[in-house]
This record gives structure tokens, sequence and C-alpha cells, in this order.
């Protein structure tokens, strides 16, 4: 068994530490993990892309090959679609929130953003499994942007394309967070997991 996660988005969202409590918990249930990350710019705002693999086998290198991710997070559909060219393929599974964070040459006017709809279009026309997830209103919900990696996570062991579940991420949760916080970050997963389980194609 191996599974090749990719986690991207933009820096700021959270999306290192995804990785970092997705690879523990699957360390946590005796499985091989090895996590890359990937950094554009480094400043809040670039683009931040993180490898993790996960195997009951052997420990892999911590880059995924090209077109060998089996399950793309993306934070941020921009960078999800430019990404999955590369590392994704007609098989691979993708879960994307679908509220884009437009880069400073975009806010200045110097570039147009494309219309996360266009995105949408795109990669339902590769065939590949697709969740288009309007995950960013929740995470405000729950108190601000920086709760979608957790929603995320929760709809990534919802969808069982890892061999995680939501239990063990919360095992981790404690063991990063303070317990004031913890109730909060629960409650993202299990909304993560509700994306997935109402979720209409």
């Amino acid at each position: 068994m191996l599974v090749n996660v990719i986690i991207t988005g933009v820096g700021g969202q959270g999306n290192v530490l995804a990785s970092q409590i997705l690879g523990r918990a699957a360390v946590g249930k005796d499985l091989q993990v090895t996590i890359g990350e990937t950094f554009g710019l480094s400043q809040r705002g670039g683009s931040v892309m993180s490898h993790i693999r996960i195997s009951d086998r052997k420990q892999y290198g911590p880059l995924i090959p090209p077109n060998k991710a089996h399950v793309i997070v993306g934070l941020e559909p921009l960078e999800t679609i430019r990404i999955f060219p590369e590392y994704g393929n007609d098989q691979t599974a993708l879960l994307i929130n679908s509220r884009p964070i437009y880069p400073l040459n975009v806010i200045a006017g110097d570039v147009r953003y494309p219309p996360p709809e266009w995105i949408r279009s795109v990669i339902a026309e590769t065939g590949t499994p697709l969740f288009w997830l309007d995950a960013t209103p929740m995470a405000v919900e729950l108190g601000g942007p920086i709760m979608l990696n957790m929603i995320m996570l929760g709809a990534l062991c919802e969808s069982a394309f890892v061999p995680v579940e939501k239990r063990d991420l919360e095992g981790v949760l404690t063991t990063f967070f303070p317990k004031q916080k913890l109730k909060a970050n629960f409650k993202a997963l299990e909304m993560g997991g509700e994306l997935i389980r109402n979720y209409e194609h």
C-alpha cells in the first residue's frame, strides 16, 4: 500500500501544520510516512506544497514523482490547478476549497485571476474525481480562515482516500494544541467530514 498525498495552498493557510498532523496520525497507525515541503516565495501568500507519502511497507523518498499523486488537497484553487498537470493524473482525487486568495500582482491589477468556476470546469473535464468544497465560510464561522486546514483534513479522512480516520487526527491534535483550542479544531474536522458526506457531484 502506498498513498501519495499533496496538500497545496499559499503561505498562512496552515498547510505545513496540516501535513504534519496527517503524517503523525498515520505514524500512530504503525504506517511508514515521509513528508517533504516545497516553498515558493518565502512570505505570506507565497506558494506552499507538502508531499505526504504513506506506506505499510517501506519508507519512500520525500518528493512524489511526476503524475503519481493519488490525492491532492487544494486549500486554494489556482494553486491546485497549477500543480495538477505535474503531479496529477486522471485517477487523482482532488479535494479543492473553492475560495481564492488573490496574490499581490492580482490585487495590484497587473494580472487577472481566472474565475474559480472556470478552474472547476477545466478540472472536471479531465474526469478525475473532484470534490469542490465551499469550506472557507465554515472556517470563518469557527473563528477565522486559519481553521480551513482542519476542515480540509476532516474532508480528506472522511473521503477514505487515506488510511487515516477522524479519531486518529483527534488523537494527534491533543498533542499540538492547548485544551482550550481543541473544541474548535475537533469541530472543524467534523464539519469537513460533513462536507464529504453531504457532497453532491
